[in-house]
């Protein structure tokens, strides 16, 4: 073995070389033997070799640990660790940025909670016990023998409770109160059952000498206001305009005119109508804001007009376009104003809490009426033979029915739960449709005080102005959320949800709605004095004129012109537009 490693190390190197001083035995050029090459060489001499080794001591800086490591901030593992590798110490560089309540360790959100050695039921007794009487055992001290530093809180409420806790039996319960005695049934007369009194119950509570001195004070300021108030239903004048009342022929301004283009006698509607485009005349004359419009009846030949001002003016709508009277009679803002079937009287409703029948020609005041509630709108019942009577919305959430011949209340209607804004005749005036601050809609047949349709959604708001279409199928109802709604006006009262008009702001406004004669379109006024017009089929807002600079309170379409709008607004003023 050493020879084959002494010729693997001679191997290579120099032959001729002589300097090692080793002798070499190499195989004889003449010889003959032809596997003399392969003979092994033999060295003369030994050599001394370094040894090898393969697998040497490598220094390391720490033991290599064979052990997996568990990030600490894992909040499942999906192997069972060891208790070592759970609780081994973090690897790995600190968090440079972590302060140090962030380093600190928890065991809950807002930090570490120790446990506390304290009884689920103890707990909730002391819990308990400091919220219902004010007092509670102090953990931190023993509690063997109880005293007052034994407690927090209410300490003086302890030591009069002896320190019980809402657990404990307290003082003795009062007695029950008795009761008559009359539980047996057999006694039919005599028999009270769960119905019976007490015995120590009083029937009658009288006040004591000092409240009966108190409310007689206020029944007698209350009796002073009242009174005060009933003295003053306004003196009834009334103011004519024109020259002449009459004219050569001894005709009133009641008389429909013929010289004006166009037949008002006629019960006929225009084929077509068109859009309103531009003023044509305003009357002045209001000194406040004009609540309230109405076109004589049929003919549309007058225009009445109610005001905050207190007063009604009579105006009118063809020639010269004067004002031709004016009727005062009312303390304070007239509400709303109503024509009779023939346009020869009217009611007007004020917030001074009177209803007042006037009279168209002469301007004299026929009666008044008051409930001492606030009329919120007034409606003659448009029947023929029904001219005496007439119905009116009311604050305090009825509905008043009053008779003009005798001035008493006939009929209420009491089933509304908010005041009264609007009262609509359909149906050939069988029937009345009423709003009212309850955001509800009912129907009523004439005369009879309980309502057969009641309408009222969730998402239902208050609808302070109603209209009657032309063909009277339709309601259309001013909603106050910018919106106008149609309700069917016969039989079903349904919602009709294809026809709902938007494109306006009128909330917080009762502002009124109208129709073309025709049914083409409906027109609006609204918050921003605008005058809106829509068109009937398709519900789509055609037009908007800037009528008013106020609220544009009212619109009026002419029931025999083709495109004349009467709007009215909170700036007292009065336009007309075609």
């Amino acid at each position: 073995m050493s020879a084959t490693i002494s010729a693997l190390v001679s191997y290579g190197t120099d032959s001729g070389s002589d300097s090692d001083g080793d002798t070499k035995v190499s195989p004889d050029k003449n010889d003959p033997d032809a596997t003399a090459h392969l003979r092994p060489l033999v060295s003369v001499q030994k050599t001394s070799l370094a040894s090898l080794n393969s697998a040497p001591e490598v220094a390391v800086k720490e033991d290599v640990e064979t052990g997996s490591h568990l990030d600490p901030s894992l909040k499942e593992v999906t192997f069972n660790p060891t208790y070592e590798t759970m609780f081994a110490p973090e690897f790995g560089p600190v968090n440079p940025f972590k302060t140090q309540q962030m380093s600190a360790p928890r065991n809950m959100l807002s930090g570490y909670a120790e446990p506390a050695h304290v009884n689920d039921f103890m707990f909730e007794q002391q819990r308990r016990t400091f919220s219902t009487f004010g007092y509670a055992l102090d953990p931190s001290v023993d509690n063997s023998q109880l005293s007052s530093s034994s407690f927090i809180g209410a300490v003086e409420e302890a030591e009069k409770n002896k320190g019980l806790t809402v657990f404990e039996a307290g003082a003795k319960k009062t007695e029950k109160r008795k009761k008559v005695k009359g539980t047996d049934a057999s006694d039919i007369d005599g028999f009270l059952g769960p119905w019976a009194k007490y015995v120590d119950e009083k029937d009658v509570a009288k006040p004591s000498e000092e409240e009966q001195k108190e409310l007689d004070e206020i029944t007698a300021k209350r009796q002073k206001k009242g009174k005060h108030e009933e003295e003053a239903p306004a003196d009834e004048k009334t103011i004519l305009h024109v020259k002449d009342a009459y004219d050569y022929q001894g005709r009133s301004y009641l008389h429909i005119p013929q010289d004006v283009g166009i037949n008002l006698r006629t019960a006929d509607i225009p084929d077509k109508c068109y859009l309103p485009k531009k003023q044509i005349h305003v009357w002045s004359g209001h000194t406040k804001g004009v609540s309230a419009i109405r076109l004589f009846p049929l003919s549309g030949h007058l225009l009445l007009s109610s005001s905050m001002d207190c007063k009604i003016k009579l105006w009118e709508v063809y020639n010269e376009r004067r004002c031709l009277r004016t009727f005062i009679g009312h303390s304070k803002a007239v509400r709303d104003i109503c024509y009779n079937n023939n346009g020869s009287q009217f009611l007007s409703a004020a917030y001074d809490r009177y209803l007042k029948l006037w009279d168209t020609e002469t301007g004299q005041c026929i009666s008044r009426f008051t409930n001492r509630k606030v009329p919120y709108c007034v409606k003659f019942n448009p029947d023929e033979d029904k001219q005496n009577l007439f119905v009116a919305g009311m604050s305090d959430k009825k509905i008043v029915q009053w008779d003009i011949r005798s001035g008493e209340v006939v009929q209420e209607y009491d089933r509304h739960l908010g005041a009264v804004n609007t009262i609509t005749f359909v149906d050939e005036n069988r029937r009345f449709v009423s709003t009212s601050d309850d955001k509800s809609l009912r129907v009523w047949e004439w005369d009879i005080p309980v309502d057969f349709k009641y309408i009222a959604e969730p998402s239902m708001h208050s609808m302070p102005a109603v209209t009657l279409s032309p063909n009277g199928k339709w309601l259309a109802c001013q909603s106050m959320d910018n919106q106008i709604l149609i309700f069917g006006a016969q039989n079903r009262f349904r919602l009709n949800k294809k026809k709902i008009f938007k494109g306006h702001m009128v909330a917080g406004y009762a502002c009124q709605v109208d129709f073309s004669p025709d049914m083409s379109y409906v027109v609006s006024g609204d918050a921003d004095g605008k005058l809106n017009i829509w068109d009937w089929k398709t519900t789509k807002l055609y037009h908007r004129i800037k009528a008013h600079d106020k609220v544009c309170i009212s619109a009026l379409w002419h029931p025999h012109e083709t495109s004349k709008v009467i709007t009215c607004g909170w700036d007292g003023q009065i336009k007309l537009w075609d």
